[in-house]
């Protein structure tokens, strides 16, 4: 709740976007907690805090962690949850005077969400060579900043090199963004597959027009062929379902006058499925409608990012798995329908999640909600985990 009064809004939800001052504000005090907690802290060339608590040998640190930033109208736990639950693990070890191993770290991801400079997921993603430093240094958000400079500006672009750790794993828990835990009454989530994620943006171009005196045949309304597109991407979904996500989350037309047929519209489309090859043929579905549209209008889907489904580390999963079972939570194993740092981390250290219910199946908006009970059990089950593999030669 005090990391939550940085950005706090009116609807009691969070606007804490990346690379701002209220970022700053959020590194700073989560730095200040750590380092009280005996922490060692180190910053990387893009950002991203490595909190470190020693352990009897230096190396092979065990890793947990999320991230910070939200979304414009996010919630107080998304990513927050996963950092301080981390943070909680290292205040009980201190109150216990417990010993361990391996180290244990708590990261901080830089701009996971993706709402202020695309793509999503950057700190890890670098970390994880999924995508070139310099290209997301050049990365600008709607007012033109770059990413470099915003973080130089707030003080953040650490010395450290942005590579591959030397980590024994890494866990991440998480509110689960979604309704399935809640409504089967289960505490828990064991993470076993990340979902296949694709992301375009769609640019549909027509000729602005006046309304009253362009015949309904004689027009290239771009509004309407994005509307077919639209209804098309719906149907792709459920054509998929249960497991196929269809999205339009961002639509802007131009030039936006009463008395205009549309010139351009621009819009994104965001497709999932737990499936690679179904996932591909979703793409193609949408591809091959917009060919068969004909030529009223000219539209271009640029495909920027993409993430495959995969599976999580089966090692770092039964850990969870056996964490779970040691306490007694009601469960289930799930995959996770939403992007995570983790899903990076996969690709280069063994990985897992752990996910919490939140009311409602609500994320992304001011009323996200976990209950402290719920909360406290995910810290739980991420105390064992974190020890059992930290005290593993």
């Amino acid at each position: 709740m005090e990391m939550a009064e940085i950005g706090a809004t009116a609807r009691g939800g969070c606007a804490r976007l990346a690379l701002t001052d209220l970022d700053k504000q959020g590194r700073d005090l989560f730095i200040g907690w750590c380092t009280d907690a005996g922490c060692s802290i180190e910053v990387d060339e893009i950002g991203n805090i490595f909190a470190t608590r020693p352990g009897r040998l230096e190396e092979k640190p065990v890793m947990t962690g999320s991230h910070l930033d939200t979304q414009p109208t996010g919630g107080k736990f998304d990513g927050v949850y996963g950092v301080l639950a981390g943070l909680e693990v290292i205040r009980t070890l201190n109150d216990e005077q417990a010993q361990t191993l391996h180290p244990i770290q708590v990261v901080v991801w830089t701009n996971e969400e993706g709402s202020r400079f695309q793509p999503a997921m950057v700190g890890s993603g670098v970390l994880a060579g999924a995508f070139q430093l310099q290209d997301i240094y050049n990365c600008t958000d709607v007012d033109g900043k770059r990413f470099e400079d915003e973080l130089e500006r707030i003080g953040f672009k650490g010395k450290k090199r942005a590579t591959v750790p030397d980590a024994r794993a890494y866990f991440e828990v998480h509110i689960e963004q979604g309704p399935v835990l809640e409504n089967a009454d289960d505490i828990i989530g064991v993470v076993t597959h990340q979902q296949g994620i694709r992301w375009y943006d769609v640019t549909v171009t027509g000729m602005e027009s006046h309304a009253g005196t362009t015949p309904m045949p004689l027009r290239k309304d771009a509004l309407m062929t994005a509307a077919e597109i639209a209804l098309k991407v719906r149907s792709i979904a459920l054509d998929n379902a249960p497991a196929g996500c269809g999205t339009i989350g961002k639509f802007d037309c131009y030039p936006g006058s009463p008395n205009t047929i549309p010139g351009k519209v621009m819009f994104s489309v965001d497709l999932r499925h737990p499936d690679n090859k179904t996932l591909e043929d979703m793409e193609t579905s949408l591809r091959d409608f917009v060919t068969l549209l004909g030529n009223e209008c000219e539209v271009n889907i640029d495909g920027y990012w993409k993430y495959p489904a995969m599976a999580f580390d089966s090692g770092c999963v039964e850990t969870v798995q056996w964490s779970v079972n040691q306490l007694g939570y009601r469960h289930q194993k799930m995959i996770t329908g939403a992007g995570h740092d983790a899903s990076y981390m996969a690709q280069v250290v063994p990985t897992s999640m752990i996910f919490i219910p939140c009311k409602n199946g609500i994320s992304h908006n001011e009323i996200e909600h976990a209950t402290k009970d719920h909360c406290e059990s995910g810290c739980n089950v991420l105390l064992q985990a974190l020890l059992v593999t930290a005290n593993t030669k």
